[in-house]
């Protein structure tokens, strides 16, 4: 059975160098553990998907730029997420301010082609089917 994903949650990008850190706001006043609970909604980049240090995706403009700056050796650039749409699939059926909450195996797209995970949902007791 998924985790409850809270603030605080470690994320990885499939381009990113480096992990980092998912930021809830407690608009929907509903904890977990102890930070706030996260619903598939908390996908805005600087907002709630913080940087991953340097970005390695072609399709990146900046790492674009650097590469064919470079005579064609790929250069990684810093990392500014790109992500337009909600995580998905998320649990449909616990709600968290009528969004469905945010368990450990969904997923973020990130524009530049990065797929964003969880690798620590930042709980260890709560459980969502």
């Amino acid at each position: 059975m998924p985790s409850q994903v809270s603030m605080g949650a470690q994320l990885q990008c499939t381009f990113g160098a480096a992990p980092s850190s998912l930021v809830v706001l407690p608009t929907d006043q509903v904890m977990a553990e102890g930070p706030p609970a996260a619903t598939i909604m908390d996908f805005k980049p600087m907002v709630n998907i913080m940087p991953f240090g340097m970005c390695s995706s072609p399709s990146n403009p900046t790492v674009a730029a650097a590469t064919a700056a470079a005579m064609g050796v790929l250069t990684p650039m810093p990392c500014i997420p790109a992500t337009a749409s909600p995580w998905v699939v998320g649990a449909p059926t616990v709600l968290i301010g009528n969004k469905p909450a945010l368990d450990n195996v969904s997923k973020c797209m990130c524009s530049f082609g990065g797929v964003i995970s969880i690798l620590n949902p930042a709980t260890t007791k709560t459980m969502i089917p």
